[in-house]
């Protein structure tokens, strides 16, 4: 927070985590206050605000997106490439061969759902393990729907450029054959292939609107690393949804720090932090 910037008043930030929990259901504690004055600065100063009330003053008026701006700004998106390797090596060996079988039956695309994409990390790596389990079958199609709350990650999952110290494969051989490596002034730069990056379609999507763009009888879901973020009622609405748009024999994948333990759900629990619609 630069020195002339003007404090997070009590009332400025209850507005504001109040505003962030309606509509997006992040819950924000008091432990996030500097987080979130500090990420607000910039924004603050493009504005012309001279304070955080100044700002609440504009979110408090017809909505012209910028609440959708605060959210994308407060948002937390860490994640890399194949992040907690075991779900990759599961949905390989046990998920996708009955996920083909399954579309296959029903004439439909194999399709799998990166809930919480940020930059695109993790729906190309999606990408990558059907690519790779798809290369001996390549009339059967499939399909990776990135979708995230926040427009600013998505831009950057559909350019699917990446520092090189970022691109860390299980095996060296997917990155020839799945990256472009960057030259002159994109030396340390990987970009994802064109072939693949068509096969990861985005979407922005709040985890809690009304419907989503999605067909449903999806094979796949992973929505990781995201519900440690909410309430327990709020989880409750979530995952009631994600079992609604699986297909019967589906699989939900969540992060190793979630648990579906005390909330009402259908799921059957096959791994840790993976869940089985039952068909």
């Amino acid at each position: 927070m630069l020195p002339t910037e003007p404090p997070l008043t009590d009332r400025a930030y209850a507005f504001l985590t109040d505003l962030i929990y309606r509509r997006s259901r992040i819950r924000l504690g008091p432990d996030k206050r500097a987080l979130v004055a500090g990420r607000l600065a910039g924004r603050l100063r493009d504005l012309g605000c001279d304070s955080f009330d100044d700002y609440c003053s504009r979110l408090g008026h017809a909505d012209n997106g910028e609440a959708e701006r605060l959210i994308d700004l407060v948002s937390t998106n860490h994640t890399h490439f194949f992040r907690e390797p075991a779900h990759f090596e599961f949905l390989a060996a046990e998920v996708l061969p009955a996920a083909a079988t399954r579309a296959a039956t029903l004439q439909r695309p194999v399709r799998v759902w990166s809930a919480a994409a940020a930059s695109g990390e993790e729906a190309y790596s999606l990408a990558i393990v059907l690519a790779e389990h798809f290369r001996g079958r390549p009339t059967l199609p499939w399909e990776v729907r990135a979708s995230d709350i926040s427009r600013r990650m998505l831009d950057c999952c559909r350019l699917g450029i990446y520092e090189a110290e970022r691109v860390q494969l299980p095996d060296e051989a997917m990155l020839a054959r799945y990256f472009r490596r960057g030259f002159g002034t994109r030396e340390g730069l990987y970009r994802v292939k064109p072939e693949l990056r068509r096969q990861v379609t985005t979407s922005a999507i709040n985890l809690f609107q009304a419907d989503y763009p999605l067909p449903r009888g999806l094979d796949v879901v992973f929505c990781r690393n995201v519900m440690i973020y909410f309430d327990e009622p709020s989880r409750q609405i979530l995952v009631k949804r994600l079992y609604e748009q699986l297909a019967p024999g589906g699989h939900l994948f969540v992060g190793h720090a979630e648990s579906l333990l005390g909330l009402e759900h259908g799921f059957r629990q096959v791994r840790p932090a993976v869940y089985e619609r039952p068909v």
